[in-house]
């Protein structure tokens, strides 16, 4: 396996970063994971457009978009991969010890690229067990959900919920107890012959997937009228 660090591919194994970084000490960076079906990255714009938000809201520099896709394609190629599950990262980089961002000179910057694994079947045709979790999202006043953050905590929280319950997946609420999003997921259910999903002043991310959705649920009722 071969990964991009920083301004070149590598091996795993040479793939290291400082302790000092401060995605390790603080979480202090952002992410887009994408989906590569037969050598093209789906939605590869819409992704970096928001992997450019995540650093604007963060403050963060971050290549220019024209070098993250190469190195996305470069790492496909590596990894002679052409469906695969694609992870880009960026983090503040590393420096000294101390919440300043300015400790830090240059970002560290990854992209990983992996087979990418189906779901299994039976988790389509049987359902899924989930649980409502007593982990709240974080207050939008805190953390922005439009910063797809690595500070998953919260989530990981809930995520253990679910396990405990013997469920797959935990259902998120907000601070006032609205219906959020699940851990990884963005939820929609159909009420009344109409699709329905939390909005995105509720406190949930952005979801590209999420658009998608409703993009296409909203053609489907064009076409159906």
């Amino acid at each position: 396996m071969y990964i991009f660090l920083n301004k070149t591919i590598v091996p795993e194994s040479d793939a290291v970063v400082s302790v000092y970084d401060r995605g390790f000490l603080y979480g202090d960076g952002i992410y887009e994971t994408m989906r590569a079906y037969n050598g093209v990255v789906f939605m590869l714009e819409k992704h970096l457009e928001r992997l450019g938000r995540s650093a604007l809201l963060t403050r963060l520099d971050i290549p220019e978009t024209g070098f993250i896709t190469d190195a996305v394609c470069r790492t496909m190629e590596a990894n002679k991969l052409s469906d695969a599950y694609i992870r880009v990262t960026v983090s503040r980089g590393k420096g000294p010890i101390g919440l300043d961002p300015d400790l830090c000179k240059e970002p560290t910057f990854v992209v990983i690229t992996e087979d990418f694994r189906e779901y299994p079947g039976h988790l389509y045709s049987d359902g899924v067990k989930l649980v409502i979790a007593k982990t709240r999202r974080n207050l939008v006043s805190a953390i922005n959900p439009r910063i797809k953050s690595l500070n998953f905590l919260n989530n990981i929280f809930a995520k253990m919920e679910a396990k405990e319950g013997g469920a797959y997946e935990a259902v998120m609420l907000n601070a006032e107890g609205l219906i959020a999003e699940g851990t990884v997921s963005n939820i929609f259910f159909v009420k009344d012959n109409v699709l329905c999903t939390p909005a995105l002043d509720v406190g949930v991310l952005d979801g590209i997937t999420r658009e998608m959705v409703i993009s296409l649920a909203k053609k489907k009722c064009y076409q159906s009228e």
